[in-house]
């Protein structure tokens, strides 16, 4: 809450981007695999307004943020209807690994454009902010991946996990997706998420400062 806005704007700029592509990617693999909904519903788009969700966007996360707790949000689902996808169970694979693999994409051109300007130089004031956006843009990116990259449904990463497990694995891991904000939210307020993620994104960026 206490920094400045020369930090706080490449970090909000690049929480949007990194959401607003994530969504676009799920509805943009599930029509490519035969699920037409997000693309007749209007969410393939880069706009930013049809995918935030009033409450998990704006309203929980000011709640949380105001009452000094950790804080949580997310955008509005993009809307996909399994039975549409010409092989639901492997194509719910792609469609929910579209959305992560998408902010590894957009971290690893960011850190492109950072080694970009690490060559050239940064000077002068428009190339620092350049390098304070993309910097932004990868750590961003990177947290939205790995976080959703967990295999706890509904996040991606649990959506992933049920249809590579066995039958029987999967469809328990399914049934625990009514609770699976719980969850999430129960490892956010204990500190264990950071535990847990920590590790990997250490990894992923110490992947992408080899680049640079």
């Amino acid at each position: 809450m206490g920094a400045d806005l020369a930090t706080i704007l490449p970090m909000m700029f690049a929480l949007v981007l990194g959401v607003v592509c994530h969504e676009w990617a799920h509805g943009y693999v599930a029509w490519k695999l035969g699920d037409p909904t997000a693309m007749s519903e209007g969410r393939l788009t880069l706009n930013p307004i049809p995918h935030i969700d009033p409450f998990g966007t704006i309203l929980m996360p000011a709640v949380l943020a105001l009452t000094g707790a950790p804080v949580f949000g997310y955008a509005k689902p993009v809307p996909v209807v399994f039975h549409n996808l010409r092989n639901p169970l492997r194509d719910m694979v792609w469609v929910a690994a579209a959305g992560p693999a998408m902010n590894l994409a957009l971290a690893l051109g960011a850190t492109l454009v950072l080694s970009l300007l690490n060559y050239l130089g940064v000077a002068g004031p428009t190339m620092i902010s350049v390098w304070r956006l993309a910097q932004a843009v990868v750590v961003v990116n990177v947290v939205l991946a790995v976080f959703n990259l967990l295999p706890i449904p509904p996040l991606d990463g649990g959506r992933v996990a049920v249809g590579l497990l066995p039958h029987n694995l999967g469809a328990a891991l399914a049934g625990i997706e009514p609770f699976g904000f719980f969850i999430v939210f129960g490892l956010l307020a204990t500190g264990l998420l950071g535990v847990v993620m920590g590790p990997v994104m250490g990894t992923v960026l110490a992947l992408l400062q080899l680049l640079i």
